[in-house]
């Protein structure tokens, strides 16, 4: 009930804190300039926005101050926080948007340039922009002053500290961005050669470009700043925000890196068999990949880094591993997209030739085949060289194999390839044996018939050889695990204390099920030998005897129902089989896992940071097209 009224509260008092501040830039700009309108419609409109969303806000905020006053749980809730940094977030990046509008026009008009020519804010004034950054300046101030004021003084600093982490990030998210943007910019029209067409690039690129490099640069070297020197912190240099934010700018950089080299590589070639380009056409043509690969290559060189000394940091050897076999998988399953499909263009090209359906226009040169060879070219070797090394680090007969080989990452690339081959070689096959009975009904075969049904074959062949392939890797794999996971439950010996009652019949079938090579001595006295764990019940463990309270390793404990025996949280369902996944878990030495609560609110936390790296990998996508594109 309080996280619903405080969700309520809290989301009212931003909508209308943000309905106020644009009443009351509205207001000053129909006051200072023309350009909002000046008429008394502005001007309605504005007060309007102001005269209801103030007292809104008012009430709203109020009320959830005094809460917080009388109540240390309405103080420190990841709402508040939330909502506290959100505010800032959206106050200060309008800012700055005004900020950049105000100096790429007065750059604009250094050169002697339009000023609508801007990137952002062309159609604006000076006055329209000093107004939008001193309202969203003071509200900004006056907030920060109240999270300085709370962290001072909260009991409990965790949902904050959460809520300030994804802040910092937005922030290096949000002025990399207007820095990768305003770099490509300059590098675009470095590459761009002038050839007297209409919608070309101009001056005002560069000083977009200038003006981009100006506000997100410093910006970004602060906000980075401040993510740095805050690594001092256990909590900020484990976060697994962190590494989300590592893998998305690494993973980007990869991305777009390649795509450009391809897209250069394919210019090249068809160059080299026969395409007559003027230079200038030439150079505009490889420019855009290049004004977006440099930024972007940067990038990957940079946060590449940084991800490989944050996973490196990590002390455990099986952790470490983990996060760098993440990695690899996603740059092996992309290397294997590129690499599948440049082959079936190569195919595809082949086919079309050797059927005559391929048309060479005098000056074009093989287009196709360039397309395809510089795709080939570009993701080939990040596929060869991910896949070798993970493929060695799965054979390797020892323990690291051994989780290599059981890890999920590894099971989830394995049937997403399988799954690829199924469903794609299924689509192909269909389309294949349609035309076939469609041709065979109808008694007249369609123009491009040959080819088409050619291309239709090579995909059911490349989806199978795929599919194949990783069928028999899975295969190879389930092998090993079960040949060294028989190994390890084997020397992994148990005792079960028995304490009556179909106890440790219980538990001997709910440990075959789930490890049936672990050997089990049933005892209710001391035994003989050596054990490497223990399991018994929670009942016999209070009046247990020395030798049990004397044993060394783990001891498993089942809850039972006894007289005067109450287990908080109840005995729970299947006790017998949560103590056999414990004997499991311990026998193939990966430590049993508990469960542990935490903030509800932290999903949000991370689902905004999703949203957020999608929305970057979405800019990242669209400077991509808007290049490549053209």
């Amino acid at each position: 009930m309080k996280t619903v009224r405080r969700l309520y509260f809290y989301l009212v008092a931003f909508i209308s804190i943000e309905v106020v501040i644009w009443g009351l830039i509205n207001l000053l700009r129909s006051i200072v300039s023309q350009t909002v309108g000046g008429t008394a419609e502005t001007l309605a409109r504005a007060l309007a926005l102001i005269l209801v969303g103030l007292p809104i806000f008012l009430f709203h905020w109020l009320w959830a101050q005094r809460l917080s006053a009388s109540d240390d749980e309405e103080r420190t809730a990841s709402l508040r926080a939330i909502f506290f940094y959100g505010i800032l977030i959206g106050t200060l990046i309008p800012l700055i948007q005004n900020l950049l509008a105000l100096v790429n026009r007065t750059l604009l008009g250094i050169v002697r340039l339009e000023p609508s020519r801007a990137v952002f804010g062309g159609t604006q004034t000076a006055p329209d922009n000093l107004i939008a950054i001193a309202i969203n300046g003071l509200v900004a101030l006056y907030f920060w002053s109240l999270v300085r004021r709370e962290w001072a003084s909260l009991p409990a600093r965790d949902n904050f500290a959460d809520a300030r982490r994804l802040y910092r990030y937005v922030w290096v998210i949000y002025t990399l961005l207007m820095t990768i943007f305003g770099a490509q910019q300059i590098l675009a029209y470095i590459f761009y050669v002038p050839s007297g067409v209409l919608g070309e690039l101009t001056r005002e690129t560069i000083v977009n470009g200038v003006s981009l490099l100006l506000i997100g640069t410093p910006l970004w070297i602060y906000s980075w700043g401040v993510i740095q020197r805050s690594l001092a912190e256990t909590a900020e240099r484990d976060s697994n925000l962190r590494l989300a934010i590592l893998y998305i700018l690494s993973l980007s950089g990869v991305i777009t890196v390649l795509t450009a080299g391809a897209t250069v590589l394919r210019v090249i070639l068809s160059s080299l068999l026969g395409a007559q380009w003027m230079f200038s056409d030439f150079i505009n043509q490889i420019g855009g990949p290049i004004s977006i690969g440099v930024p972007l290559g940067a990038v990957w060189a940079y946060y590449g880094g940084w991800l490989n000394r944050h996973i490196e940091s990590i002390a455990e050897p099986v952790r470490q591993a983990g996060m760098k076999r993440v990695y690899y998988y996603i740059l092996s399953a992309l290397g294997l997209g590129g690499t599948f499909f440049g082959v079936a263009l190569l195919i595809r090209f082949m086919i079309d030739l050797f059927t005559g359906s391929y048309l060479v226009l005098p000056g074009t040169g093989y287009a196709g085949l360039s397309k395809s060879i510089g795709i080939i070219v570009a993701w080939l070797p990040l596929w060869l060289v991910t896949w070798r090394a993970l493929q060695a680090e799965a054979s390797a007969e020892s323990d690291a194999g051994d989780h290599a080989r059981r890890s999920i990452v590894r099971r989830a690339y394995l049937y997403l390839a399988l799954f690829a081959g199924v469903i794609g070689g299924m689509i192909s096959a269909v389309a294949f044996v349609f035309r076939l009975i469609n041709t065979a009904l109808s008694g007249q075969s369609q123009a491009g018939f040959l080819p088409t049904l050619l291309n239709d074959l090579q995909l059911v062949i490349l989806f199978a050889v795929l599919l194949v392939y990783h069928l028999i890797v899975m295969r190879r794999d389930g092998r090993s695990a079960a040949a060294a996971l028989a190994r390890k439950q084997g020397a992994f010996k148990v005792l079960v204390v028995d304490s009556g009652m179909g106890f440790a019949d219980s538990i001997r079938l709910a440990v075959t099920k789930l490890a049936p090579n672990v050997p089990m001595t049933v005892t209710a006295k001391q035994p003989r030998g050596k054990f490497d764990a223990l399991v018994m019940t929670g009942s016999r463990l209070l009046d247990a005897p020395r030798w049990i309270r004397a044993f060394k390793g783990p001891r498993i404990i089942v809850p039972d129902e006894a007289e005067g025996l109450l287990w908080a949280g109840g005995v729970g369902p299947n006790p017998f089989q949560r103590a056999a996944l414990a004997v499991r878990q311990l026998a193939e030495g990966q430590g049993v896992r508990q469960r542990a609560g935490g903030s509800g609110w932290m999903i949000v936390i991370y689902i905004a940071a999703a949203l957020f790296g999608l929305e970057f990998l979405l800019g990242i996508f669209g400077l991509v097209v808007s290049t490549f594109v053209r």
